[in-house]
């Protein structure tokens, strides 16, 4: 074959890395595409981490950081509607169709209730809220082993230019909510990555993270992460103000370091379902007033010389109720860093993303993933996969849409990664 050939059939399958499911490509499959925006009914914004779900069936995405989705159906479903609810939005319905192609545009109006002083302050402290919702975890939760499906995605910005982009589809081992967090897998099916080819790009340090993020940010199922109930004395608590998820009234905990420890803390708040006591949300990020403790917690590994001083370590869990559990279902984790070497002058900004969302669940004869086929702490998700060749290469998968600056990223490193061959 020759190099011109070659060079053509790079440029298409790259190209692909960006398209939406086609048509051609719905018909090839079982499945049909529903695509489109959520958008704030009074201001036009869109809404980020909208959460979007095939009525009567397991399967979800969320929006990305424009508002946008594309979910994925199979016709033997039968869907006919989809919700989509966002925290602080009241939940919207929306009729499908298969044969709809058309982009739709969904509104979510804001909440509008009352605080009921009794009903926000029932709860004298706080803590003792958050030490209730605790003692219910093996209530609220699935007490049978699961097999999430889930998308990945890991990006990495040097400066505003992006030099990293790493996705995979991912199958997590969820043990019963009784057993400890170490008894989740995390298996990767398949994935890609972007690498920018230039030396000066080359990102030597390794960051806590990675596809194992499900088993890790589980602040439920892994409770050492911040919900152990010897650590609530590290903390402060106050009730704020209450809000809705999936119109369902929530307590809202903020909490803040009042000790000081050998281990970073946290700053952040909780949601807790007023009817259920179940975690519904957190959003945390990590104390740094001691700088030396965070590198500890998140430097996995850099070369002699190199200074690595963290700016912002910041996550989002979220979970959905469904029947009368609740399930994880969305987690992100960002990273601010910089990197300079000793006696440069100037540093670095880096950012880095990490995030993972919950696109289907199976709780029916679920057995554990072969060892050999986990997924490892050790392991880098940028190492273990190739180079995209295969325009068809999420046919049957749900994944959180690129956004408008992430497809401009990936025409830019292609041109690059073209270029260096």
């Amino acid at each position: 074959m020759s190099t011109k050939l070659l060079l053509l059939g790079l440029i298409l399958a790259l190209l692909g890395f960006i398209n939406n499911v086609s048509a051609q490509e719905n018909e090839l499959t079982d499945f049909f595409t529903v695509s489109g925006v959520v958008k704030d009914i009074h201001t036009k914004k869109s809404i980020v981490q909208a959460t979007v779900s095939a009525v009567g069936t397991n399967i979800g995405i969320i929006t990305n950081e424009d508002g946008e989705f594309t979910l994925k159906i199979s016709n033997s479903l039968n869907v006919k509607e989809i919700q989509i609810s966002c925290l602080g939005y009241y939940n919207a319905l929306a009729a499908i169709n298969k044969n709809d192609k058309d982009v739709k545009t969904i509104y979510l109006s804001p909440e509008s209730f009352l605080l009921n002083e009794v009903l926000v302050y029932s709860w004298r402290n706080p803590r003792d809220l958050v030490k209730a919702a605790i003692e219910k975890v093996e209530d609220n939760y699935s007490m049978k082993p699961t097999m999430l499906t889930g998308f990945y995605r890991e990006t990495v910005q040097k400066r505003r230019r992006y030099i990293t982009i790493s996705e995979a589809v991912i199958e997590v081992y969820k043990a019963s909510y009784d057993l400890p967090a170490d008894r989740d897998q995390v298996k990767v099916l398949k994935g890609r990555k972007l690498i920018s080819p230039k030396l000066s790009d080359t990102l030597s340090v390794k960051i806590l993270g990675g596809p194992n993020l499900p088993v890790f940010l589980d602040i439920v199922k892994n409770p050492d992460v911040l919900l152990a109930n010897e650590m609530l004395p590290y903390y402060a608590f106050k009730m704020d103000d209450a809000v809705t998820i999936d119109d369902r009234l929530q307590y809202v905990v903020h909490f803040e370091p009042q000790m000081i420890t050998d281990y970073p803390l946290y700053v952040g708040t909780l949601f807790i379902d007023r009817e259920t006591l179940s975690f519904s949300r957190a959003e945390f990020r990590m104390d740094l007033r001691d700088k030396q403790k965070v590198i500890n917690a998140i430097l996995k590994e850099k070369p002699s010389g190199l200074r690595f001083t963290p700016d912002e370590v910041s996550y989002i869990v979220t979970y959905k109720q469904l029947n009368d559990k609740t399930y994880l279902n969305y987690i992100r984790n960002g990273i601010l860093f910089k990197c300079d070497w000793k006696r440069r002058l100037f540093a670095t900004n880096y950012e880095v993303i990490s995030e993972s969302v919950i696109t289907d669940r199976n709780d029916q004869n679920v057995v554990r993933i072969p060892h050999r086929e986990t997924f490892s702490i050790r392991q880098s998700l940028s190492q273990e996969v190739d180079l995209y060749q295969d325009e068809n290469f999420w046919i049957n998968y749900n994944i959180i849409e690129p956004t408008e600056s992430l497809e401009s990223a990936v025409n830019k490193l292609t041109k690059q990664v073209i270029k260096a061959q």
